[in-house]
């Protein structure tokens, strides 16, 4: 603990070294002086957060495996593992930390929101970052900073295990009845997959899957994610489609203005998912949606093809 104290010490002398550089380059350049002023009256989020010596994250408590509450009543999931994975690079925190919860709640603080408050809460400073599978529009882009993606998601048929059905192709034509959770686009997002589908709206995602269980629909629309998470826990019960559509990107938000930090979580975050610390990543995914990524291949990156 000593030794990563000693990290945390010589990281924020670092930053407020590097801040004062800044300022000397802004005078030495001829700006005016409360140009420099305003520059240290704002740092960066980054030298925020390691002087404050924990992250504070913005994330649910309903939507497994993203963030839901497990059987002691603790928030979890995968979107908490991914904030712990940031703690991670800004504490070094070791695994032994990582997997005992009372190590790294002392780094990570959890504000349970809705996902109505994940942008208010972030313009107002009440966190440090949205870890909360929030889909990247144009129009959110606008309010806030998104960081690369770290995962893709798109919509795809959950069956019972004894389905004769596996995917889109041969269930089309079959007369089929089809569940989704109620929305404007619902019919319209599940013809996008099977065409002829009668589609049966529900109030929730939970009461679209209870209709699978009853036998009411031959299949549930539903995201990838929560496909996955159904049939990784419940392999007996359920079983994911083979094919997926209308992909979107989960990504990160941050406050906009604070390029310091959106560089550093940028950086981290490509570092677990296609650099030095991919195993963390990797074990994270396998456990929440029970696929084993392949390590990403050596040579040219993959990720600019």
């Amino acid at each position: 603990m000593e030794q990563s104290q000693r990290t945390f010490t010589n990281r924020r002398t670092l930053l407020k070294g590097s801040a004062a550089l800044s300022g000397a380059a802004v005078v030495a350049a001829g700006l005016a002086p409360q140009t420099t002023l305003a520059q240290e009256a704002a740092p960066s989020r980054l030298a925020q957060v390691l002087e404050r010596g924990r992250l504070i994250v913005g994330t649910g408590a309903t939507n497994p495996p993203w963030h839901y509450e497990d059987a002691d009543g603790q928030i979890v999931g995968f979107d908490i593992e991914m904030a712990k994975l940031l703690a991670r690079g800004l504490f070094d925190l070791t695994d032994e930390q990582l997997a005992n919860r009372d190590e790294w709640s002392q780094r990570v603080e959890i504000v349970e929101e809705a996902a109505d408050a994940r942008i208010p809460n972030l313009l107002t400073d009440k966190i440090d970052i949205v870890c909360q599978f929030m889909t990247v529009t144009p129009q959110r882009a606008l309010e806030v900073e998104f960081t690369i993606p770290y995962y893709r998601e798109a919509v795809t048929l959950l069956f019972r295990a004894d389905s004769p059905y596996t995917g889109t192709e041969d269930i089309t034509g079959q007369g089929t009845t089809i569940a989704i959770l109620e929305n404007p686009t619902a019919v319209d997002m599940v013809q996008r997959g099977v065409a002829d589908a009668e589609v049966s709206t529900f109030d929730s995602v939970a009461n679209s899957v209870l209709a699978l269980d009853s036998g009411r629909v031959d299949a549930t629309a539903i995201d990838l994610s929560t496909a996955q998470y159904l049939t990784t826990t419940s392999p007996d019960t359920y079983k994911v489609g083979i094919d997926s559509w209308q992909p979107q990107t989960y990504a990160f938000a941050v406050k906009p203005g604070d390029q310091r930090w959106l560089n550093w979580v940028n950086t981290a975050l490509h570092e677990y998912l296609a650099g030095l610390w991919f195993d963390y990543y990797q074990a994270a995914f396998a456990e929440h949606f029970g696929v084993e990524l392949e390590p990403p291949p050596a040579g040219f990156p993959i990720e600019f093809r």
